[in-house]
């Protein structure tokens, strides 16, 4: 008796009507929209003014999202005119960390693994596709037979097998006034040369112009290894 009372009373439950729902809602507008009023014309005015509200808000919040994932902003730069400019310090790159020319038998006896040029065993390798005037020099170089191997220096080596500067700089202007490779200096030397960071892919590489300077440089040099 107690289940078919308790059944009774769930199945009584009637649920909220929408008129209800809105009298009690806090949403603003939707009581008088919703109201137990026959169709009248505040309540039209009142559902245009709310769906108006909601499509302004719904437009507000989807250009302030398409905003936000554009990324915007501001970049303030500040530019000072400077009256005297210091000599900048500028690099001249080259892949071709030696010169093949330069490169003796001694250097090849300590350092001919290390420069790619024989494997661990003293031998040639990949000779097939090697240039063959190169190949010979190379050849003759890596026989070591009865060979007396002396002090080996790799500062001195590349000091002495690096490019030089004069090969590579064919003009050089400052600020309207010539410069030279004399106005160049090493600051810097571990175990390769200071111009041998890069490869340079022109012709002809310009360098250092929005500072006054113009360096005309040849990668002809740049890029002879042999």
């Amino acid at each position: 008796m107690e289940l078919k009372a308790e059944e009774e009373e769930a199945g009584g439950v009637q649920p909220v009507s929408i008129q209800a729902f809105a009298s009690s809602s806090t949403l603003h507008g939707l009581a008088h929209i919703f109201s137990y009023e026959r169709l009248s014309l505040k309540r039209a005015l009142w559902a245009l003014c709310f769906l108006g509200s909601l499509a302004v808000l719904l437009c507000v919040c989807t250009e302030r999202v398409q905003y936000y994932f554009h990324y915007h902003h501001v970049t303030k730069l500040d530019e000072v005119a400077a009256s005297q400019l210091t000599f900048p310090a500028v690099t001249l790159c080259n892949l071709n960390e030696f010169r093949f020319s330069q490169v003796s038998k001694n250097d090849l006896y300590h350092a001919g693994e290390l420069l790619a040029l024989l494997n661990n065993r003293y031998e040639i390798p990949d000779t097939q596709m090697a240039d063959e005037k190169q190949l010979e020099i190379l050849q003759d170089k890596a026989n070591f037979r009865s060979f007396k191997p002396k002090p080996f220096n790799m500062r001195e080596f590349y000091d002495r097998a690096g490019h030089d500067i004069r090969d590579m700089l064919l003009s050089c202007h400052f600020r309207g006034e010539v410069c030279s490779a004399e106005d160049f200096k090493v600051v810097k030397r571990c175990v390769s040369s200071p111009w041998t960071d890069v490869a340079l892919t022109e012709n002809i590489c310009l360098l250092g112009q929005s500072l006054g300077e113009t360096v005309l440089a040849s990668s002809a040099a740049l890029k002879q290894r042999f």
